[in-house]
């Protein structure tokens, strides 16, 4: 059975609201923290599966607890190559329209060099933005929600994510 871990930094707790539901969807007991439990870059290759989960910040920054290890991961070329990874993340599609989610398209940038093969595609035609870095091949890299602007769309979002992520995962 393949081992997944979930790996989340949330300031305002939107990203936190998805690692909770793949947590229980995915039978996971521990979403780790990226301020409180993670300590270094070898936990998460601990895992086979990762879903990992960051707030866009600034300038689509991702959330600072994942400079230091997405640099980490970079500098000392860690292998991500029989890793599958998931992103998602939680962003302001009016107020950082220009930036919206951009924090998951560092994050995919960063593991996908590293190796890592992404899962978790999402169209990106129901959302109202200008700009994303998490857009690749004209869709999201993975989940981007908008509390702020289209919270009555986030659990549906998250449902259907949830669903498409178990049956990439199964093939």
């Amino acid at each position: 059975m393949l081992k997944i871990g979930i790996f989340c930094a949330s300031a305002g707790g939107n990203s936190l609201k998805i690692a909770d539901k793949l947590a229980d969807a995915f039978d996971v007991d521990e979403i780790i923290s990226m301020e409180e439990d993670f300590d270094e870059v070898a936990q998460l290759l601990e895992y086979d599966i990762l879903f990992i989960g960051s707030s866009t910040w600034g300038q689509g920054d991702v959330h600072h607890s994942w400079v230091d290890p997405l640099f980490e991961i970079s500098l000392d070329d860690v292998d991500f190559s029989e890793k599958t990874v998931a992103f998602f993340g939680a962003g302001d599609s009016q107020k950082h329209g220009e930036h919206f989610c951009s924090a998951l398209g560092k994050l995919y940038k960063v593991f996908t060099d590293a190796g890592a093969k992404p899962a978790g595609f999402m169209p990106k035609e129901e959302y109202s933005y200008d700009f994303s870095l998490a857009e690749i091949d004209d869709k999201f890299c993975g989940l981007a929600i908008d509390e702020h602007n289209e919270s009555q769309k986030t659990d549906v979002r998250i449902e259907r994510w949830i669903e498409q992520l178990k049956q990439e995962l199964q093939s």
